[in-house]
């Protein structure tokens, strides 16, 4: 492969980006299936959308350690918290979110986290679990919002430990295997 996928040996921190619909959440959950396939462990967080006759109503939050789901934002919800037509859940961002990526530090070879988005960043403890596992030196695989400019996702981006790979429908499979790859090499040096 030439090198535009090709990733810095000291990068352990993997931020995928694209349009909604390119795939992100799609190639998280792929990547975590394999990974788990060949025996190491995965923790933190997945995001899903709730459809209901054929429209998006909402996103529900998954930890991928436990399973447990819960209604992270719907258009339903009622409260201060909003972004767009959906209220946002700030105790499902609490309790599942924050609370998967702290555990994943603790339990995990890799944290996910699925999505560093508007929605999230609604929470301040889901914040402080993003700083918390990237202080903590694990490799981390994190979907970030495509166009959003909040300090944290740009601080996330310039990291020296960190790359950022723009995932379409047209290369999502090269991009999932070189994701791939480049993990299981950070989790066995």
């Amino acid at each position: 492969m030439k090198g535009a996928l090709k990733l810095h040996e000291r990068k352990r921190i993997i931020l995928v980006t694209g349009r909604p619909g390119s795939g992100k959440s799609f190639l998280v959950e792929k990547v975590c299936e394999r990974l788990k396939d060949m025996g190491y462990s995965v923790g933190g967080m997945l995001t899903r959308d709730i459809r209901e006759g054929g429209r998006r109503v909402g996103f529900e939050i998954v930890d991928l350690n436990s399973g447990e789901r819960s209604i992270m934002a719907h258009v339903r919800i009622r409260g201060e918290a909003r972004i767009g037509k959906y209220g946002v859940n700030l105790d499902s961002l609490r309790s599942i979110g924050a609370r998967s990526i702290r555990e994943a530090v603790e339990k995990a070879d890799v944290v996910v986290i699925d999505e560093v988005g508007p929605m999230e960043l609604k929470s301040r403890e889901f914040i402080d679990a993003v700083k918390f596992a990237v202080e903590s030196g694990k490799p981390i695989l994190a979907t970030i919002h495509y166009r959003l400019r909040n300090p944290l996702i740009m601080d996330l981006k310039l990291r020296v430990d960190s790359e950022v790979l723009e995932i379409d429908v047209k290369n999502r499979e090269i991009v999932l295997d070189e994701v791939l790859r480049r993990i299981t090499e950070i989790v066995n040096r």
